[in-house]
Parts: structure tokens; sequence; C-alpha cells
């Protein structure tokens, strides 16, 4: 026998599931609607200003070499985080969504291919090791460090088979040698800048990089030879002039102008193996730093924002090479320094 259960009290439920249900449907139906919606518009014209962004953004990322230098350094100063652009791409991402606009969707696939071609090889795997690679370190200790023994022992934690150091004062100079010396028993400074070296150096002498309007007895540059178990190699020390943001732009003359004289002198160097350390005042997409980046190998791997050290937003430290791949670059634990320490693996072809 069959009972027949009264659905008195569950036919109400039943329709009120139905219809949230049905609000539901109605909402999502909404994306594909063309004749629009009550609050005006399809998902194909909504979101015009969204999607104007999404392709100003674009191409700022694929043609910021065009944004004029001019007045005011603007096209460094885009080009010195031009990987945060892609954080102005998952905002307007989140205002797609919220606006329930296909057409910026759609939009937002330019600037989202133009930053994963620019930078998307960075995150991919470095390759392994080899018995010819070296391991550097790079950083701008500070004048101002109250822990130069904490610092060194810091590099030196890495186990690199280089360090250079900038921004060396006379009264730290004497801690960085002792601390080092033990592991790294070869040293050259020459004015504010030094490289220690597990491997013997010579021809150690300064580097002439200093800009008409500068006073004398500004020396931030080194040039000496390594003497690798697989060959000699130039190693380059160098601290370009620091960069301004100011109301009418980024101050940076006195660091392009230094630039120009580094890359001379690597362009004149003789040896065809180069390194390049030093804090360069300048991301490798300034194009500022077009006389070094034209002439020498970049890092391919890592992005390794290097200061500020409390909220790092760009890596001014650099580590570049000739005749040479810059591997994978990190950013080092932080020392009593405003910058980080970045570390790479150069691999000798």
């Amino acid at each position: 026998m069959v009972e027949q259960v009264d659905s008195g009290t569950t036919a109400p439920v039943r329709a009120g599931v139905a219809r949230r249900a049905g609000r539901r449907v109605v909402r999502w139906a909404r994306w594909g609607d063309a004749t629009g919606d009550a609050r005006g518009g399809s998902p194909w014209t909504r979101g015009r200003v969204l999607a104007a962004l999404a392709v100003l953004t674009a191409g700022l990322l694929a043609f910021h070499r065009v944004v004029p230098n001019s007045v005011g350094h603007v096209g460094s100063l885009l080009e010195e985080f031009l990987p945060w652009l892609g954080v102005v791409v998952v905002v307007l991402l989140g205002l797609a969504l919220l606006r329930r606009s296909a057409l910026a969707l759609v939009a937002l696939l330019l600037p989202v291919a133009a930053w994963t071609y620019l930078f998307g090889e960075l995150f991919l795997p470095g390759a392994e090791p080899g018995p010819r690679d070296l391991v550097v370190v790079q950083h701008n200790v500070s004048d101002e460090n109250a822990d130069p023994e904490g610092t060194a022992r810091t590099l030196a934690g890495a186990e690199p088979d280089l360090i250079a150091l900038e921004e060396l004062v006379p009264t730290a100079l004497p801690v960085y040698e002792q601390t080092l010396a033990p592991d790294y028993p070869y040293h050259a400074v020459r004015g504010t800048v030094g490289l220690w070296s597990k491997h013997p150096l010579a021809d150690a002498r300064p580097l002439d990089i200093k800009p008409r309007g500068i006073a004398e007895g500004w020396n931030r540059g080194l040039r000496t030879t390594v003497r690798t178990p697989h060959g000699e190699i130039a190693a380059y020390v160098a601290h370009l002039p620091s960069v301004r943001v100011r109301a009418s732009g980024l101050a940076s003359s006195w660091r392009d102008e230094s630039a120009g004289l580094l890359g001379e002198a690597i362009a004149a160097e003789k040896r065809d193996r180069v390194i390049l350390l030093g804090d360069l005042n300048g991301t490798v997409d300034d194009r500022g730093l077009t006389p070094l980046t034209s002439r020498m190998n970049v890092a391919e791997r890592g992005f390794a924002f290097s200061f500020p050290a409390g909220f790092p937003l760009a890596r001014i430290d650099q580590v570049m090479a000739r005749s040479a791949t810059v591997g994978d670059i990190r950013a080092l634990p932080a020392t009593g320094s405003d910058h980080l320490p970045v570390a790479a693996r150069v691999a000798w072809g």
C-alpha cells in the first residue's frame, strides 16, 4: 500500500528554493544577454572605460620605449616599476568581474599577454649548476650600516665565489676585511667599492665613471682580474649615482652619464669574459642603463627586488656578464643595509 504524504508544509519551501535558483540562473544569464539588463548595457557594451584602461596598460607594457624621456625622464620612471603594471592588470580584472563586463575581460587578454612576454620567463626554473659556474653576491652595504660584521657573515653564508660591496666607509672596512678573510683571502678596494674573492686577483685599478659636475674624490668604480680555475675573468664593480623621484619627474642625468662611461670601459675591455656587479641605481628595463644592457647579458630567472629593504619595489643591484649567462638571481636575507643583497649564478660558455 502506498501512503500519501501531506505536502502542505513542503510546498512553500520548494517554491522558495525554485525562486532562488531561478534568480541565480537569471543573474548568470545576464553575462550572455545581448539585450542588456536593468543596470543598463550588455556584457559587450558595459565596462568600456575598463577596456580602454586595459588597452592602455598593454600599450605601456609593449611600447614603453616609445614613452618620451625628454621631459622629466618619464620613460625611465615608468621602466623602473614596469613589472608592477601587473598589479594594475589584477585590479582591472577584479573590476571587470564586478562590472560583469565581457568586453573588459577580453581586452585584459592584451596586457596579460604583454606582461607574460616581458616577465613570464623569470618564473621558469633555472638550469642545473655546471662545474664552471661562479656564484656571486652583490650588495650595497650602506654607509650607515650599524652591523658590518653581521652583514659580512650573511653574505659569506651564501658561499659565493665573489662578493662585491658598495658604500664601504673607512670605519667599517677593517671589519669586512677581518670577517671575510678566512673564506675570501683575496680582495681589492678602490674608493668606496670592493671585491672579495676565493680566487686570486690581479691588476686591480680604479675605474673613472665620475660624471661632470661631481666633486673630485668621488671614486665608485673598480676593475680587476679574477684568476679562476677555468680561466681569467675581468671583473667590474660599480656604484652609479643615485636617482631621485621629484614632482618634475626622475632626476637621473648623472646616473645616465656614469652608465655611459661604464659602458665605454666595458666595450674597450680586451678580455672576452667580463662580469659586472654593482648598485646601478636602475632596473634592467630602464633605458638609462642601455649602454650596459646592450653589451651584456642580464639575469634570466628571478625578480630579486632589492630596494628598499623594508618593502622591495625594484632590483637596482645588478649582476651582468659578457660571454656568459647570468642564470637565476635571488635576494638574500636582510642585513643592516637599506638594500637587500642579491646572489646570482654565472655560467661561462
